[in-house]
């Protein structure tokens, strides 16, 4: 197996929809993805994974049912299995995120939201 070099900005460039992750590498069965988010997502929980937002780009706030906590560019925020919680990008974000290769999107709320197969860029 070879080692890949990711260009983080080149690949950001290939998309430009919200809301839908890509594959941009794996590793010990976890998917590093990217995303552009503008709007606010629905409100959701894993079960059984933990969920890591890097910022890239923008400002994002993500909502707990008892705080809420802005994410600057270059900041990270882990959000623990079984804690609800809403993403919400009052400007166009750009994220990084590392989750188990299961997670789900919207976790336990599917609908339109919902990228069960995610395209690997």
């Amino acid at each position: 197996m070879k080692a890949d070099l990711i260009n983080i900005n080149e690949k950001l460039s290939l998309f430009s929809d919200h809301w839908h992750p890509r594959i941009v590498g794996e590793l010990n069965g976890q998917h590093v993805k990217l995303a552009k988010l503008l709007g606010e997502f629905v409100w959701h929980k894993h079960d059984d994974e933990d969920e890591l937002f890097y910022v890239i780009k923008g400002e994002l706030k993500m909502e707990f049912r008892d705080k809420t906590i802005m994410i600057h560019e270059n900041e990270f925020l882990i959000v623990p299995r079984g804690v609800e919680h809403r993403p919400v990008a009052e400007k166009e974000v750009s994220v990084m995120l590392f989750e188990p290769a299961s997670t789900v999107n919207t976790g336990n709320n599917p609908g339109e939201l919902t990228r069960e197969k995610i395209e690997k860029i």
